[in-house]
Order: structure tokens, then sequence, then C-alpha cells
């Protein structure tokens, strides 16, 4: 008998919001973080440790029945040690650890979807001083400008990713790709960016409602219903890196009204915030019901527009925040997700608002928190 139903390596918000869902079905859950204060260990018992070493992941597989992770960024070979010294098989991880090894590297996520024909945009290594990658003359006549370089791992809302309009604009960059570890790939001149969130088990697959995203700073902004329908190409991406679990796949709406998938995430993913009050399943729960091997839900509910709460200079208690926001339109929703520090531009909550003239009202509550939070 294990002490844990599922341990879940990271501690912030997903893994938060996915522990709040697993114990209002009665699981009990454990976080694994490099911090001692993190957002799930605010709601959950939380042992500090490095979530990419073998020897910290092998005590959490001791302790737990499934494990499942927060972010992408940890290598699956540490996933398969961390397993085998703990004497169990890799299969106690969702996603399992293979998957992992097919996403977290960008250059080998977009090979497994041209593989598959998955449109996608087209990806090459830069070219780097003394080894074998492809030259960086290949790389432009293949691509060619304007073209996007971002790093091959890790990499997130934005960071580490760079538009590249010239041969000269790609020289100015090369103290970060001249060493290696990033790639370029052609740039989407795209209508709107869109994400469905993907839900695979052996015997089920289906999808949230596709999302319309709206990026500020590379940072997404607002989440709303997009009024079209992604979900074969976005199961298509999913079933390209042999994924079973929960997926986020962010895609371009290009302006003929095609699609191309731009990047998959292996776990829940902010534009599926707005379905903790749609009325259905949270993508959440789905994503216990997957760890857990249990059947899951359809998902079905009314249009929601998720607003993000980011950190904002000369903030002060997001209390007051949340009762501006509550008082200027009480059918809107605000989850705060208990971070320590509030940095400018940092995740630090959002809002839902459900129902007509959800994305205005979202908006609106938005402005009234900020004032107060920052007054």
């Amino acid at each position: 008998m294990f002490q844990y139903d599922i341990g879940f390596l990271g501690g912030g918000q997903l893994a938060r919001m996915s522990i709040q869902a697993g114990q209002r079905m009665g699981l009990k859950c454990l976080s694994l973080d490099s911090g001692k204060v993190t957002p799930a260990s605010q709601v959950a018992d939380s042992w500090v440790g490095r979530i990419d070493v073998a020897i910290e992941i092998s005590r959490v597989v001791e302790a737990c029945s499934k494990i499942t992770l927060e972010n992408e960024f940890i290598p699956w070979s540490e996933l398969v040690l961390g397993a085998a010294m703990a004497k169990r098989g890799a299969d106690v991880f969702l996603p399992s650890p293979f998957t992992l090894g097919s996403i977290n590297d960008k250059l080998v996520q977009r090979k497994h979807l041209e593989e598959k024909e998955v449109h996608s945009p087209v990806a090459r290594a830069l070219w780097r001083d003394g080894e074998d990658d492809i030259a960086l003359s290949e790389t432009i006549a293949k691509i060619g400008f304007p073209m996007v370089i971002k790093a091959r791992f890790g990499g997130y809302d934005g960071k580490a990713t760079r538009t590249v309009r010239s041969f000269h604009e790609l020289e100015s960059y090369r103290d970060l790709w001249g060493n290696g570890g990033w790639l370029a790939e052609q740039y989407v001149p795209f209508k709107r960016e869109l994400a469905v969130m993907v839900y695979r088990s052996q015997t089920e697959v289906g999808t949230f409602p596709t999302m319309e995203t709206v990026q500020t700073d590379h940072v997404c902004d607002l989440v709303f219903p997009s009024g079209v329908d992604a979900s074969q190409i976005a199961i298509q991406a999913v079933e390209a890196v042999e994924g079973f679990g929960l997926f986020g796949v962010e895609l371009f709406e290009l302006e003929d009204g095609s699609f191309q998938v731009n990047e998959i995430a292996p776990r829940p993913h902010n534009s599926g915030h707005y379905s903790l009050d749609w009325g259905g399943v949270s993508q959440f729960e789905q994503h216990i019901r997957l760890v857990m091997g249990w059947p899951c839900a359809v998902p079905q509910g009314q249009p929601t527009c998720m607003a993000n709460l980011l950190g904002q200079p000369g903030a002060g208690d997001y209390r007051i925040g949340v009762e501006a926001a509550i008082e200027s339109d009480a059918n809107v929703h605000v989850h705060w997700y208990g971070k320590v520090e509030s940095r400018p531009g940092r995740k630090m909550g959002h809002i839902n608002a459900v129902g007509d003239d959800c994305v205005e009202r979202a908006k609106a509550a938005r402005i009234e928190f900020y004032k107060a939070w920052t007054s």
C-alpha cells in the first residue's frame, strides 16, 4: 500500500489545481518541488527536492501509486532511472517518459510531427562550430527570412524565442544559438492563435473546445471560445508523439482557415483554466481521471473567458483586488495561486467570466482587480 495516490513532480499552480481536483475525489496527493513554500504545498503534503534528479524522483515513486508532472522539462532518462531505483517500471508515469522525450526537445517534437504529416512549421537545427549540425547557410536556404529561433529545451511564455528578419539580425543573436541548443523554424503569418486540450487513454480520445488565445508580450492574456474546431489536427499531434494523458496543443489558424500545430505540452495548460468554472468537467479533473486510469468525462459547458492576472509594479494585498473584481461582477470567479513572490509579468492567478459577453466582462473585472491591487 502506497502512502499517496498521486505524486506530482513540480509544485506550481498546475499541480495545485490538479491536487485540488484529486482531493475532491478523496485522493491523497504529494508534490515534489525545489521550493519550500509553493502553490501546491499550501494545499497538500510537499517534499523539497529537485524534480530532474533520479534519486529525488525515486523517493516519490516509492511513496506514490501514480506519478505525473507539472512541466515537460524533466529529462526522460531521469524518470526511467528514478523508477528503476524504486524497483518499479516506467508505466508508473503519465505521460510516459518516452512521450516526454518526444516533446521536451522541440526539434525532436517537430520531427515527429513531420514524420506523421501533421502540419507544423519546418524546423532545422542551427549551425555551430565544430559539430555536425546542418550548416547555417543550408538552414537559411531551407527556411528563409523571417524565421523564428527558439531554445530546444525549456523556454515557455515566449522565453528563449526570437523573431529574426535578416542575416544581420541572426548574427546579432549568435551568443544565444552559437553554442547549440537552439533551432530555427519557419515564421508563420498566422491569423490568430488557438489551443485545444486533448485527452487520450488506451480506450478513449477526445478534446475540450477549441479556444482562441491572445498573447501580450509572449504571455497568454485571454482565452475564450474560438468558434472553430481544430480538434482533429490536435488529436493527430498527440498521436504523433504516442501520447496518453492530457495535452495542451497550441496552434495557428492561417488566413485560409487551415490550422498548423505550434507546440505540444504534456500536462494541464493555461488555455484550459476556463474549464474550472464552465459547468462541466475541468481539465484538472480529467487529468486526475487519466492518471488514475479512470473513465473520462465528456467535456461540455458554457462559453467562458479566462483573463490571466499577472504581477504588477506596486501591488499590495491581492484580497483587495479579489473583492473589487467580484464587486464589479458577482458572476466572475477569481482563482489565486498562492505564490510567495509577485513579480511583474508573473502569472499570479486568473479570472473566469461565464456566459454572455464573457470576454468583455472578464477584461472589465480584471481592470477593477488591478486598480484595487495597485492603489
